[in-house]
């Protein structure tokens, strides 16, 4: 009886031991040493054109790496990060249309639901540091990049089951390794790494750009549509009064909210949204001007399909409304009133902000095609 005892002592022990082996985890996988290439993406903007682009300012938890850049660029176009696998950032923002949507008026989300703004462009978006969305409701990249994922129009997703799906393949964990020292991703540092990539997205090599360095020169009818760009059309006979809102020294936007006149009455309350404040209504962020010939429709709903129909609406169509902005001086005659001839120099101006370079850079595009 003790020598039965005895045995199944020792197979019980020996069981257990063998079981105990069976569940140890596997050893994590050594990746190296962590040693990022840092970047300093102002040295992509000619000295030029410095004068008139913002400097680019990264947070200070998130300096850019060549590492972050690369798997930024892979996230950006990672069909994972919504509900049903089909939709990426990139899907939505293209890049042969300045990161906008291929020209659509509203974009449609995976289960075919369809937003009910313009989907904005993206170009020199690290000289733009502050709020992001037409409405202003994230503030900088990092955390404008977390909202299409979980939103209910467009991915249609949460974020444990994306980065789950992310940290399942194996590319993934290297690369969240080389960017970020861990192999082990969430939705913080996707977020980082996407805003990594969308800093890279720097146009500079416009007309406009290379006129400013003295590499190009403008037309009569260019530099004609130049000067109605930057004129008061309250103090000169004639002018487009641009410059107040995209002003030269600024690429082209003051980053502020506007109500520039579109309605009398608003359907889309805009910045009031986020703020809560009635002033705010039917206030939208300033757009850049840059590489717009390809960025349309335009306004913040898209309803202008041509940058001609954009002129006409602020030579001879503004509309009243309680929060109208100031700026819009030439209210009472509908607008500017330009001549067809000063809206045809005017965008002949227009149209030296289109950047063929960024709109074709390889850099920028998705690095699983061909």
């Amino acid at each position: 009886m003790k020598k039965t005892v005895l045995t199944l002592s020792i197979i019980f022990l020996f069981t257990y031991s063998c079981t105990k082996e069976e569940e140890k985890p596997a050893p994590e996988k050594d990746y190296g040493t962590y040693d990022p290439t840092y970047v300093d993406l102002n040295l992509r903007i000619p000295d030029t054109n410095k004068k008139h682009i913002p400097r680019i300012i990264e947070p200070q938890d998130n300096r850019t790496t060549e590492q972050g850049i690369k798997l930024g660029r892979e996230l950006f176009y990672e069909t994972l990060l919504s509900g049903d696998g089909t939709m990426s950032c990139g899907t939505c923002h293209n890049q042969g249309f300045v990161f906008s949507d291929n020209g659509k008026q509203f974009s449609e989300g995976i289960d075919g639901s369809i937003g009910t703004r313009n989907a904005q462009h993206i170009v020199n978006p690290g000289s733009r540091r502050n709020t992001m969305f037409w409405d202003g409701r994230a503030n900088g990249l990092e955390d404008q990049a977390f909202g299409p994922v979980t939103n209910p129009i467009e991915m249609k997703h949460t974020w444990p089951d994306a980065v789950k799906s992310l940290n399942e393949l194996e590319k993934y964990r290297e690369m969240s390794f080389a960017a970020f020292g861990t192999p082990n991703l969430d939705s913080v540092l996707v977020a980082k790494a996407i805003a990594q990539f969308e800093r890279t997205f720097i146009s500079t090599n416009s007309k406009y750009d290379r006129w400013r360095r003295g590499e190009y020169q403008l037309t009569p009818e260019e530099a004609f549509g130049r000067e109605l760009f930057n004129r008061d059309r309250t103090i000169f006979e004639s002018g487009a009064d641009c410059f107040h809102c995209h002003n030269e020294g600024n690429d082209f936007t003051d980053n502020a909210f506007h109500n520039n006149g579109l309605d009398e009455f608003a359907t889309d309350l805009g910045r009031a949204k986020v703020t809560g404040d009635p002033f705010d209504n039917a206030k939208f962020k300033t757009p850049s001007l840059r590489n717009l010939e390809h960025s349309g429709p335009y306004m913040h709903d898209g309803r202008f399909k041509t940058i001609r129909e954009v002129v006409d609406f602020y030579s001879e169509g503004l509309k009243d409304s309680p929060t109208i902005d100031p700026l819009m001086k030439n209210l009472a005659t509908g607008g500017v009133q330009l001549t067809e001839m000063e809206k045809d120099a005017l965008i002949a101006f227009l149209l030296t902000f289109t950047d063929p370079e960024f709109l074709n850079n390889p850099s920028f595009s998705d690095p699983n095609l061909p």
